[in-house]
C-alpha cells in the first residue's frame, strides 16, 4: 500500500499550523488567561512555547519522519515492540482530547446558528446552559463529527491538505479584523492592561499554579504529546527543516493567540464585563453576552464564532487522522473503513462527554494536560536516550547552517533539561488534584531523580551523551 504524503511543503506548515491553532486559543485560552492572572499567565505561556514546546514539537517531528507511521508503528520500528505501549498513550491521548473538543465544537456550531438569529443576545447566560449539555449537546456534536470525519476521509493530501488550506488563512484574516475592530472600541484601556500589563505580585504569589497551567496550555495549542504531530511528520520527505518548518509553526500559532486575545479582552473590558468566573463556558457566556451590546451584534457573532468554528475543525481533523493512520498503518485497514470505526468510538465517547459534565472537565482540564505531558515527556525520552544520534541526523536531515548549528544544544534540552521540566510540572500538577500540598523544591528534587532513574535505564550505546 502506498503511504500518503504532503503534496507541498505549505501543506504541510498550514495543516500543522490548523492543528495547533486549533480552539486552544479562541476558547481554553482565554479561560486560562482569565483564571490565571492575564498578563502574568501570558508571559509565562510564551517563554514555555519557546523554551518547551518549540523543541518539544522538534522532538515529536524527529520520530515521526524517522518512523514513517503511526505513534504506535514509528515507536516499534525505532526502539522495539517494548516501546509499542508509548504509541498507545499518543493514541489514548488523542480520543481524550477530542472527546471533549468535538463537544466544544458543538457548542460552536449552535453559537454560530444563534449569531444568524440572534438568539442567545437576550439571556446569554441560560443559552449557554440549556445547550451545554444534554441531547441537545449530543446532536450538535454528532454533526461537527460528522464535518471532521467527511474530511478525513478525503485523505491526507486531497482533504486535511486542501481544507487547512482554506481554513487557516481565513482564521487569521478574520481575527486581523476583529482586533481591529475591537481597538475602536470606548473604554478598552482595562482590557490592554488586564492581559500586556504584569502584575509581578500576583505572578510571586502564584508562580507554581500559573506556571502549570501555562506549560499545559503550551502543550495544548501546540498539538504536542498527543502524537498528533508525530503523525503529520510521517508523511513528510527527508528535504525539509524540520527546525525551519517547526519555528514557523509555533509563530504562526501564537500569532493567532495573541490576536485572540486582543479581540476578547478589548472587548468585555469596554462593556465592563468580567473576563469571566472560569470555567469552560466563560467564553460562551461572557463574550456573547458582550456581542449583544454592540453594533452590528449578529455580524460581529457570526464572524467571531465562524473564527472558532474554523479553528475548531482544523483541530479536529489533526486528532482524529491519529487513530485512523494506526489503523491503516498497523492493520492494513481502508482509509474508509478505519474512519467510519474512528468516528462511531468518537461518537460514543464524545456522547457521554455531552452528557456529563463532571466527565467533560475532568477530561478538558485535568486529564488532557496530564496526558499531554505524560505523552511529550516519553517523546523526548525516547528521542534522546534511544534514538540519540539517530535523532540528531535526524533533525539535521534537510536543515540549514543556522539549525545545524543549533543541533546539539536542542538534543541537550530534549534529553535532560526539558525532561526534568515536564515532570516537575506533571508532579505540581498532580499534587495539586490530590489535595497535597508539596513544597516546590521538594517536587524539583523528585523530578531530578526520576528523569535521572529514567536515563540510567534508557542510555544506549547510540547515545550521543
Amino acid at each position: 500500500m502506498t503511504r500518503a504524503s504532503w503534496r507541498t511543503r505549505i501543506g504541510f506548515i498550514l495543516a500543522a499550523v490548523g492543528s495547533a491553532v486549533g480552539i486552544g486559543n479562541v476558547w481554553r485560552f482565554p479561560w486560562f488567561t482569565a483564571d490565571n492572572g492575564g498578563a502574568a499567565f501570558l508571559l509565562l505561556y510564551l517563554v514555555f512555547v519557546v523554551l518547551v514546546g518549540v523543541p518539544g514539537l522538534l522532538g515529536e517531528f524527529v520520530i515521526g519522519r524517522r518512523g514513517r507511521s503511526d505513534p504506535v508503528g514509528a515507536f516499534s520500528a525505532l526502539g522495539g515492540r517494548n516501546w509499542r505501549a508509548m504509541g498507545g498513550v499518543a493514541l489514548l491521548a488523542s480520543v481524550v482530547i477530542l472527546s471533549f473538543y468535538s463537544v466544544v465544537g458543538g457548542w460552536i456550531l449552535r453559537y454560530l446558528l444563534g449569531s444568524v438569529t440572534g438568539a442567545y443576545f437576550a439571556a446569554p447566560q441560560q443559552f449557554f446552559a440549556a445547550i451545554d449539555y444534554g441531547l441537545g449537546s449530543v446532536v450538535a456534536h454528532v454533526v461537527f463529527l460528522l464535518v471532521t470525519a467527511g474530511i478525513v476521509y478525503a485523505g491526507v493530501d486531497r482533504g486535511i491538505e486542501v481544507a487547512t488550506k482554506i481554513m487557516v488563512p481565513g482564521i487569521v484574516l478574520l481575527l486581523v479584523g476583529l482586533a481591529a475592530w475591537a481597538s475602536t472600541l470606548p473604554d478598552v484601556a482595562g482590557g490592554y492592561s488586564f492581559y500586556l500589563s504584569l502584575d509581578w505580585g500576583y505572578l510571586q504569589a502564584n508562580f507554581v499554579d500559573v506556571a502549570a497551567a501555562a506549560a499545559g496550555q503550551a502543550l495544548f495549542t501546540l498539538s504536542v504529546g498527543a502524537g498528533v504531530m508525530l503523525t503529520y511528520a510521517s508523511y513528510l520527505g527527508e528535504d525539509r527543516s524540520l527546525a525551519a518548518d517547526g519555528t514557523i509553526i509555533a509563530v504562526l500559532n501564537t500569532t493567532v493567540g495573541l490576536l485572540a486575545g486582543l479581540v476578547i479582552f478589548p472587548v468585555l473590558f469596554s462593556l465592563g464585563v468580567p473576563p469571566g468566573e472560569g470555567g469552560p463556558g466563560a467564553l460562551f457566556i461572557s463574550l456573547a453576552g458582550a456581542f449583544a451590546e454592540l453594533p452590528y451584534s449578529r455580524l460581529v457573532g457570526v464572524a467571531f464564532f465562524g473564527v472558532v468554528a474554523l479553528a475548531a475543525l482544523s483541530s479536529a481533523i489533526s486528532l482524529f487522522e491519529v487513530p485512523v493512520a494506526y489503523l491503516v498503518d498497523e492493520h492494513g485497514i481502508a482509509r474508509s473503513r478505519a474512519t467510519a470505526g474512528v468516528g462511531g468510538l468518537f461518537l460514543v465517547t464524545g456522547s457521554l462527554a455531552a452528557l456529563s459534565p463532571s466527565l467533560f472537565t475532568l477530561l478538558a482540564d485535568t486529564v488532557a494536560n496530564v496526558a499531554l505531558t505524560v505523552g511529550l515527556l516519553g517523546y523526548l525520552l525516547f528521542a534522546g536516550w534511544v534514538l540519540g544520534r539517530d535523532a540528531l541526523a535526524e533533525y539535521e536531515s534537510g536543515a540549514g547552517r543556522v539549525a545545524r548549528a543549533l543541533g546539539r544544544p536542542w538534543l541537550y534540552a530534549i534529553a535532560v533539561v526539558l525532561p526534568m521540566f515536564l515532570t516537575f510540572t506533571l508532579l505540581s500538577s498532580v499534587s495539586g488534584v490530590l489535595g497535597v500540598s508539596v513544597p516546590a523544591r521538594w517536587l524539583l528534587v523528585a523530578a531530578v531523580l526520576c528523569v535521572v532513574a529514567a536515563i540510567a535505564v534508557l542510555r544506549r550505546p547510540t547515545s550521543a551523551f
